[in-house]
């Protein structure tokens, strides 16, 4: 009586029909000549650029950028290899293709997220999850965030849970890509997974070795240089900038002390996210204690733009499969009415603010610092027997 049930390979449909709508809008707009996707012609320009010998970590634009896009390469040095594939691609429909990855992504972390709902289900909640700023924002520029939240919870939360001898090895290219998934490591280390973080760390360590052997001189230039002047990346006090840093860039008028104050406040927050995360993690809540690290990674991160704050999708699919719909609307509201994009900014404009503007330009930032404090606190207050 199996033709009763549907078959395992019609389950994914939703989501794959999901995907190839995003790449028929992509297809649409490199016929049409659409200029999308700033940061994924980037992608494929570090790529371009790496394969053709020239110096990738350079003040001005790529030249192998078209002529719309004006930005420098960011990644680390083993993110142009691995977007390599990206050249293969016709410039104008990388987009496309880097937002249909990103739709298959977001739908494997509603998944993974709420793992009894169904495929049509995830559809929707995916669908519905572009309303959030951080998300068309990542699909708009042509951004990777739901590719590397994806293969982070992935590993986290299905590979490494399993045990599996690969557990680790998607955190360690995520982390390749961008530096900031590193804390992952950590995470994985915290919640006992030792020899997961070993992998994720060599991982990480081979393909950046790699890079020193196939382009020795950008590899030393990023270490030395550019991993570390974060105003690379564009003005570091600008609101869409919702980080500890960007919070103390726009407080003191980018004082020369203000990353130092930023990262110690980090560290500060840092122990009770570390006690959340193990508590959480020994109560079997393995999701809300990857949520901890990866709100704790955009608080501490010296440039955490607004689109790079997705992880506000499985936070929210977590309060919905809880049925805390009046919290799951409250941290979405914001979201979803662009509450910063409303706020003045731009040039100074956010070192003049009030009090109301402080507190509003901040809040990314204000209410994730309170959330770990308060839920620290309550974690305190359980008794024991309730663990």
């Amino acid at each position: 009586m199996s033709t009763l049930r549907p078959r395992a390979d019609l389950r994914w449909w939703p989501a794959a029909a999901l995907a190839g709508a995003a790449l028929a809008v992509g297809v649409a707009a490199w016929l049409l000549n659409w200029h999308l996707g700033a940061d994924s012609a980037v992608y494929r320009a570090g790529a371009l650029t790496m394969l053709k010998g020239e110096p990738l970590y350079i003040r001005e634009h790529l030249t192998t950028l078209p002529p719309w896009v004006r930005l420098p390469f960011t990644y680390p040095p083993a993110a142009a290899l691995l977007f390599s594939p990206l050249v293969l691609v016709p410039p104008g429909l990388v987009w496309g293709v880097v937002g249909a990855l990103s739709v298959l992504g977001l739908a494997a972390v509603v998944k993974v997220s709420w793992r009894s709902a169904s495929w049509p289900a995830v559809a929707g909640l995916t669908v519905a999850a572009f309303a959030l700023e951080p998300v068309w924002k990542t699909v708009f520029l042509g951004q990777i965030n739901l590719i590397l939240m994806a293969l982070v919870m992935l590993d986290v939360l299905v590979i490494s849970a399993r045990g599996s001898r690969w557990g680790g090895v998607l955190v360690g290219v995520a982390a390749a890509v961008k530096l900031t998934p590193l804390i992952f490591i950590a995470h994985l280390l915290f919640t006992g997974r030792w020899k997961d973080a070993l992998r994720a760390l060599a991982t990480f360590a081979v393909l950046q070795a790699l890079m020193f052997a196939v382009m020795p001189v950008d590899a030393v230039r990023y270490w030395t240089e550019a991993a570390s002047d974060p105003e690379r990346i564009g003005a570091t006090h600008w609101i869409f900038n919702q980080s500890l840093n960007g919070m103390l860039g726009r407080a003191t008028e980018v004082a020369p002390w203000g990353m130092p104050v930023a990262l110690a406040i980090g560290a500060l927050l840092a122990v009770p996210a570390v006690f959340l995360v193990v508590r959480y993690h020994r109560r079997g809540q393995a999701l809300a204690a990857v949520l901890v690290t990866a709100f704790t990674a955009l608080l501490v991160s010296p440039v955490s733009w607004s689109h790079h704050w997705v992880w506000v999708v499985p936070l929210l699919v977590l309060l919905l499969s809880k049925r805390r719909y009046w919290l799951a609307a409250a941290v979405a509201a914001p979201l979803v009415g662009c509450l910063i994009m409303l706020v003045p900014n731009g040039g100074t404009t956010e070192f003049g603010w009030g009090p109301v503007e402080t507190v509003l330009g901040n809040a990314y930032v204000l209410v994730t610092a309170v959330t770990l404090v308060v839920l620290a606190a309550r974690e305190l207050r359980r008794p024991r027997e309730l663990e």
